[in-house]
């Protein structure tokens, strides 16, 4: 056993390496600085004596801890948004703990989050990483979504869903098939003549729309140049002055616009439509779509044969991130009605390839 005076030997000729190996009173829960004489006997005795009680690493968690309850408090950017929405997030923590029946201090054991910081995720000035959140879901053993809020539009399909749980899955098939009459029926008067071709940049959308709409004898739309006249930019300029956010509601309301105006109509969309559900939603109810794809090789050569060599110059990984991009999208490219596969095609047969896949929608 460690006497006393042991400790104060140790204190008085090893403090200055136990500090400088990251030991620290204070973080450790001991007194600070001011309230012992700088360098007493009993203020080094205590700090070596917590410094030796405790196991390896437990300063550095607790730390961490602190610290990350000091960000908690802090509002992430002080904006009304950000306040709801960690407001939203800790009534969700309450209504999963409350459907559990379980305190705050069993979440917190469970979990492995401190009961302090809890409180404050559940007080709505908290802040927690998605790792945290993580760790509350699976300590109420619920889906991190149920932590997470959600729109309107989700809230409608979890009830759905809610809905489709109470059946068995022997009733599924019907289910399904119901509501794709339902969707084929009323798709019949909402799309009109309204063709859209769907897919990502280089796979000769805008040039087959154009032979397309030509042979119809319908307007062509290239749904990027109603966002450029309607914002009075190009957009490049309009991501990089007002960001992403901006262009996806010009995009929204231009694509409105354009069904507005047009019953009879070819429209090429820019390949990340489908980056919002919402637009593209709109866009398969009120038209006929059509995706147009290629081999990766032929999107990215067709992309270089317009004259941009930026995917070359600025990336020399870029073939690897445009086939992660195709599949990350492909299925929701795969919601058009139809799909063309352009690779090792001319443009003629294309054109010809896509006309007869929309014969029988115009007729």
């Amino acid at each position: 056993m460690v006497t006393v005076t042991q400790v104060l030997r140790i204190a008085r000729f090893s403090t200055p390496g136990l500090k400088q190996s990251g030991c620290n009173s204070v973080a450790a829960g001991g007194p600070r600085q001011k309230d012992f004489p700088s360098g007493s006997p009993l203020r080094l005795a205590q700090h070596a004596l917590l410094c030796m009680s405790n196991k390896p690493g437990d300063h550095l968690s607790e730390t961490q801890e602190r610290r990350r309850e000091k960000a908690a408090q802090e509002p992430s950017n002080g904006s009304s948004t950000s306040m709801a929405f960690t407001e939203e997030v800790g009534r969700l923590v309450r209504r999963g703990r409350a459907r559990r029946g379980i305190t705050r201090r069993q979440l917190a054991t469970d979990s492995g989050i401190s009961e302090r910081y809890l409180a404050q995720i559940e007080g709505g000035y908290g802040n927690p990483s998605l790792t945290v959140l993580k760790a509350v879901a699976d300590a109420l053993e619920s889906p991190i979504t149920e932590l997470l809020p959600l729109n309107e539009r989700h809230e409608r399909l979890n009830r759905i869903i809610d809905l489709l749980n109470r059946l068995a899955p022997s009733e599924w098939p019907a289910l399904e098939e119901l509501i794709e009459q339902r969707i084929v029926q009323s798709a019949k008067a909402e799309r009109a003549h309204r063709i859209a071709l769907v897919g990502l940049r280089g796979a000769g959308k805008s040039t087959l729309g154009k032979i397309l709409a030509e042979w119809l004898g319908y307007p062509f739309v290239e749904l990027n140049r109603v966002v450029e006249q309607e914002y009075g930019a190009n957009i490049s300029m309009l991501i990089e002055m007002s960001g992403v956010s901006t262009f996806r509601r010009y995009e929204r309301a231009s694509l409105e616009k354009v069904i507005a105006d047009h019953d009879k109509v070819v429209i090429a969309t820019a390949g990340g439509i489908v980056s919002s559900p919402d637009t593209y939603a709109l866009l398969l109810r009120r038209a006929h779509t059509v995706w147009v794809k290629a081999t990766p090789q032929e999107h990215m050569s067709r992309v270089m044969a317009q004259g941009d060599l930026r995917p070359m110059s600025e990336n020399r990984e870029a073939m690897a991130d445009l086939v992660a991009i195709l599949e990350a999208r492909s299925q929701d490219y795969a919601q058009a009605e139809a799909q063309l596969d352009t690779s090792g095609l001319t443009v003629e047969q294309s054109a010809e390839g896509v006309l007869q896949l929309v014969q029988e929608w115009i007729k």
